[in-house]
């Protein structure tokens, strides 16, 4: 695993920027709806997330994710993946929707979320979102 990552920064302008994911950081997606009960299983544990078109992605160390398990829902984004992946990333500005926004922007207390405590949390909210399903189509 990867214990640094090269200094980076949001774009400054305006407009959307793509960034090679495995740089300076890999990335976590998942849906909004599974998003938004990690962040709050994770609390102030979270670190940067960006979200719209009902997506969320958490920054991560590069390479903290490439032994993960495949999870329903959830795809880790990395330079150990044999594809190159390409991720919008919003101006530094930009901190709400419904276009591409930081819902949690980087600073100097919040950059990379922990992936095992995301993972933790992600594998939770699966399982809730799993149970909650079978609880509906029981009914």
């Amino acid at each position: 695993m990867t214990t640094n990552a090269l200094p980076w920064m949001p774009p400054n302008g305006d407009d959307v920027e793509l960034i090679r994911v495995g740089l300076y950081w890999d990335a976590v997606r998942t849906s909004a709806d599974i998003g938004e009960h990690v962040l709050k299983l994770l609390g102030d544990a979270t670190g940067a997330v960006i979200a719209g078109y009902s997506l969320m992605y958490w920054l991560i160390l590069p390479g903290s994710a490439q032994y993960w398990h495949r999870l329903r829902q959830v795809q880790a984004l990395g330079a150990h993946r044999a594809d190159v992946t390409f991720m919008g990333i919003p101006p530094a500005t930009r901190t709400t929707g419904p276009r591409l926004h930081w819902r949690f922007p980087v600073g100097p207390d919040r950059y990379f979320t922990d992936a095992n405590r995301l993972r933790e949390a992600l594998t939770q909210a699966v399982v809730d979102e799993i149970s909650l399903t079978e609880e509906t189509t029981a009914k």
